[in-house]
This record gives C-alpha cells, structure tokens and sequence, in this order.
C-alpha cells in the first residue's frame, strides 16, 4: 500500500509535465478554485485539448481540466475508453512524489538513534517508544538483516505511550553511546527514565511534533522506500511485509 500522510501506472499518453504558469496567469476558472482554498501542484497537457491542473484541498488530491477556451473547469477523474483512469499517473508525479520527498527529508532531520552499518544499502525510519512491547519485538525481528550489513534502522525516539516515555526516550537518544543503549533496552536491560539536558529532551519533544504531524497513531511505524514510493506499516508487519521492508528473505 502506498504512504498516505496528512501533509501518500495508468495507461496516460506520456505524461507531459510543463512549467506551472504564474498563479496570476492561470485561467479564470482555476483561478477561482484557488480562491476558494484549492492548491495548485503543477500543471500538465491531458487528452482531447484538455489542460490538466493536479491539486488539493485539506488532504485530498485531485485532477483539474480546463476547457480548450479557457472559460471551464471540471474537477474529477479522467478515463479513457478502456477504462484507464488517466488521473492518477499526474497526481503520482506533481503531488505525491514531492510531498513523499518532504516526508524523507524531515524523517533524516529527526532525531534518530542508528541502529546497524552506516554503509548498509537499505534504510529504514521506525517510530519508537521505549515503553512499547512491539518495538521491541520488531527490534528482534529485524537482527539477522541489521547484523548481516543489508539493513539501517534509524529509531526516531518519541514518548507517548506511558507517563514515563519521554524522559526514557531521552535517556537513549542522551546517552553516551545511544545505539548501545538502544541494544541493551531492546534486548531486555530497560533503561531507566532520566533527567537529560534541554536540548535532548527538546529532540523527544520534536519527534513527538512530527509523529503527530505525519497522522500516525501507533509504534512501532516503519517508513520505507520500495519501488521508488515510499511505504509505511503501522505496528508489526507479516512475514511477506516484513520481507518487502528488509529488502528480501532473511539471510
């Protein structure tokens, strides 16, 4: 399933994508729709003399198509005569992939403990919650990938289950050797909550902000790349998911 945030190939004649024009320039229709709340993405040349407008409004996307006039719009789905739906291949690439893109970027800026090679050539983002029985279990479950080299885990540490979450939280992500730690509380030696520093409390604080941002709602949730889109499992995966996210079966 592909990632739905709250910020996630049908047959199209190849997709062209040209330059959004400036919001002043655009036809009077669509102009009206952005009044009313409606964001342009980016703008693309769709079947029958049609200019196509891929945009959303509170978290929904949608295709917009502009008469050849300029003078009319209609807001929905296009098919052809086949039944391919022809808006979803411009959704993919003027809404979807850029905002797949933001979510990557502030996962890398989150506050993460690694877990496994800095040179693996797969990388994964699990939400994190000292005081989650799952995490730990998925922590197990995904040793023989980590300590093989295939797999990165990057634990973005938040504190939201229990009382005590945040200041264990940041107990590891403080600690002098936080992947050390992690491995010790993951393995069954719990860590204690401690008082850290501003500055490290402020990281639990942050992960805690984006976890909210991004819509979730439980922990362990893992952020993955496969086949160019970006996938996210809530809790513990099955066996066929847990392979797709670790890149293949168990060496």
């Amino acid at each position: 399933m592909a990632l739905r945030f709250t910020l996630l190939m049908a047959t199209l004649a190849p997709l062209a994508v040209v330059s959004a024009v400036h919001a002043d320039e655009w036809p009077g229709p669509v102009q009206a729709l952005v009044e009313e709340g409606l964001e342009i993405h980016g703008e693309f040349e769709a079947p029958g003399g049609l200019a196509g407008y891929a945009a959303s409004h509170q978290g929904r996307e949608m295709t917009v198509y502009v008469t050849a006039d300029g003078q009319h719009a209609i807001v929905g789905t296009m098919i052809d005569a086949e039944g391919n739906d022809l808006s979803e291949a411009p959704l993919d690439e003027l809404v979807r992939a850029p905002q797949e893109g933001q979510v990557w970027q502030q996962l890398e800026q989150s506050h993460w403990i690694q877990d496994g090679q800095e040179d693996a050539p797969r990388v994964l983002y699990t939400f994190t919650d000292p005081n989650c029985p799952y995490c730990r279990q998925f922590w197990e479950q995904a040793r023989p990938w980590v300590e093989a080299g295939e797999v990165q885990l990057r634990h973005v540490m938040v504190g939201i289950m229990q009382p005590d979450s945040p200041a264990k939280a940041s107990a590891l992500l403080g600690a002098e050797d936080p992947e050390a730690a992690l491995h010790d509380h993951s393995g069954g030696d719990s860590v204690a909550p401690s008082a850290q520093p501003r500055h490290i409390e402020d990281k639990v604080y942050r992960n805690n902000q984006l976890f909210d941002e991004l819509g979730l709602y439980a922990t362990p949730t893992t952020v993955y790349r496969h086949e160019g889109r970006l996938q996210r499992v809530d809790g513990m995966p099955n066996e066929a998911r847990l392979h797709e996210m670790m890149g293949g079966e168990a060496p």
